[in-house]
């Protein structure tokens, strides 16, 4: 491969994969709410455009894949919102990204891939790089970490938050009336007024308490409200899947908060691999690592996740026996070699 590849026939499929997760993330900025976000984004992506010939190459079907993005999802704002549970409506959203997918069939798919047409057509929506935190009809307020998304289903009798992937905080207005709700495909918590975290990945979803206490049910139905149900206080996370809930553990609630507040990841002897999964979700592209190479590797420290680079700097300097390479701006490589 070489500087004077002008199209993506010249590309092979390594460097398209690599050049999807980049398009994916760019699609994400491009298209968001925030019109200054999306000047910021254009004026970057213009620059990674010049910066080399093979991303020329690919943005001309990022272009028209975001086009098509952002027609879908302007067609679907306003009212539509409300009736996001509506099989109708969700079969028309879907057919909407499935004809996304067709626009640019080089990079669509696996961009689609990296971020899947739920998460492109979410209500709020944040980049890899980005947090975002929005006050909401009811006065609450939500911050989104980087890759997450939720829908939301607010109106007179109820207030709901699906949560499509991403991790989220959520700071509860308090409305008797109206008990407030977060669901995920694992379960769902209900709170009247509090304070607390919740991450979807890895396949579980997680919820940390910060303030006061929810209740919360596995699957998809909450039991009835004299049924017997977990109720999580503060200092507590638990995990639970359709199948049921994990055990309740304790937590430093004032740790977790300045985590949010920084944009830190507070790591307590947790596996390298996790941390590395992390790091992941904040930055563009790809951390390509071996987990059973890193197995051994724990890790104690606190991490800024606004600047990634800057925490694998400071991860390879506890750890003298990795190695962190980075190829190419969308791909970090890391391992432990064994000494010679």
């Amino acid at each position: 491969m070489n500087a004077r590849a002008t199209g993506p026939a010249a590309l092979d499929g390594h460097t398209l994969d690599r050049l999807a997760e980049v398009a994916a993330d760019w699609i994400v900025s491009l298209t968001g709410d925030d019109e200054a976000g999306r000047a910021r984004a254009l004026a970057e992506f213009d620059a990674w455009k010049r910066a080399d010939p093979r991303h020329a190459a690919a943005a001309a079907h990022m272009e028209r894949l975001i086009a098509n993005v952002r027609s879908v999802r302007d067609s679907n704002a306003g009212a539509a919102r409300a009736a996001l549970r509506s099989p109708g409506r969700r079969g028309r959203r879907l057919a909407a990204a499935l004809a996304v997918a067709l626009a640019a069939p080089l990079l669509a798919w696996a961009a689609l891939a990296a971020y899947p047409p739920a998460y492109l057509l979410a209500d709020l929506r944040t980049s890899a790089r980005g947090w975002e935190t929005r006050t909401l009809p009811d006065g609450s307020r939500i911050t989104l970490r980087g890759a997450s998304a939720v829908n939301l289903r607010f109106d007179a009798r109820r207030r709901e938050i699906d949560l499509v992937q991403g991790e989220i905080l959520v700071e509860v207005a308090k409305d008797a009336a109206r008990p407030f709700v977060v669901d995920s495909a694992d379960g769902g918590i209900r709170a009247l007024g509090t304070r607390f975290v919740v991450d979807r990945s890895a396949g579980a979803t997680t919820l940390t308490m910060l303030e006061s206490k929810v209740r919360v049910w596995p699957g998809a139905i909450e039991p009835a409200a004299d049924a017997p149900a977990a109720v999580v206080g503060a200092g507590q996370r638990v995990s639970f899947t359709r199948a049921g809930l994990g055990p309740i553990e304790r937590v430093d609630a004032r740790s977790v908060g300045d985590a949010w507040k920084y944009h830190q990841l507070v790591a307590e002897d947790r596996p390298l691999a996790d941390v590395l999964d992390e790091l992941g979700r904040h930055r563009p592209g790809r951390i390509l690592y071996d987990r059973g190479g890193v197995a051994a590797l724990r890790v104690s420290a606190v991490l800024p996740l606004d600047d990634t680079d800057r925490a694998l700097a400071l991860l390879a300097a506890s750890f003298p026996q990795l190695r962190v390479r980075t190829p190419a701006p969308w791909l970090v490589m890391v391992d432990a070699p064994a000494p010679p």
